[in-house]
């Protein structure tokens, strides 16, 4: 006899019976469990691929808008300058914010070496070493 979902009836069984299939049915369950990991990480991967191609995709659009925007910022300059002045004015302020940028990224990646886990290992072993002694 079955069940509607297509599974065997075990009431029939004893109580060794059942115990002698816990293995059985322990490998089936580890089996779909991996089964299941397996096609999640398959659409997982699959939607960061697009949502990493639309991520490139708005990064270029966004690359060629600078020297737009740039040309936008030189023509509303040279009503006021001549055109060299407003170019030579928007590349100094384009420079000293990149400046400004780069000394910004420069200070942040000086904070990774100060408190690293290896240098706490490395003072741990240090610490041992003289107790040690």
């Amino acid at each position: 006899m079955t069940t509607p979902r297509g599974f065997r009836d075990k009431s029939e069984k004893s109580l060794l019976t059942l115990v002698g299939e816990v293995p059985e049915l322990v490998r089936n369950l580890v089996t779909a469990e991996i089964d299941s990991a397996k096609k999640w990480l398959g659409k997982a991967a699959k939607n960061a691929g697009i949502g990493g191609g639309l991520m490139v995709g708005a990064l270029f659009i966004l690359f060629w808008s600078i020297p737009a925007l740039g040309v936008f910022i030189i023509i509303g300059l040279s009503s006021w300058w001549q055109p060299w002045v407003a170019a030579l004015v928007l590349f100094g302020a384009m420079l000293l914010i990149a400046v400004v940028l780069a000394l910004l990224g420069y200070l942040r990646f000086r904070r990774i070496g100060k408190d690293n886990p290896a240098s706490h290992i490395a003072e741990d072993v240090r610490v041992v070493k003289e107790a040690g002694e």
